[in-house]
């Protein structure tokens, strides 16, 4: 691994993220179990390590447990700004803002770029945006 990749513990919810954003972001989504990795240390179902791969996010992400702190985002984004084409950025936008918050709403800036805030539904906050529309 050759970049910074966000490591998510999340309160029991790690499977059900990774899927969310597996789907979001067309990604493959893999989960070991602590049952799969000898750990007693919760749930034998519970997720000990999961990550996406083959789509254009990296998150790797686990379910909290023993003395873990679960997830709580604050003082963060997760910019994804010029990351793929203003589509494809505005459907992330609107994905990820299903059953989250939009902070911000995706919209031209007076100098000409375009970008939004959204927190989605598991806490992550995203800076979405992109420098032309594709109307323009």
């Amino acid at each position: 691994m050759t970049a910074l990749t966000p490591y998510l513990h999340l309160p029991g919810t790690a499977r059900e993220a990774l899927a969310f954003y597996g789907n979001v972001f067309g990604a493959e989504v893999h989960v070991h179990t602590l049952a799969e990795f000898n750990r007693t240390d919760g749930p034998a179902d519970a997720i000990a390590h999961g990550y996406l791969s083959g789509g254009p996010v990296t998150l790797f992400a686990s379910d909290a447990t023993g003395d873990d702190s679960a997830l709580n985002c604050e003082g963060i984004m997760l910019s994804l700004l010029g990351t793929a084409d203003p589509g494809t950025l505005r459907a992330w936008f609107s994905a990820l803002s299903e059953g989250g918050r939009v902070v911000d709403d995706l919209q031209q800036r007076p100098w000409g770029a375009s970008d939004g805030q959204v927190v989605d539904r598991y806490g992550l906050h995203w800076l979405i945006g992109f420098e032309a529309d594709e109307t323009a």
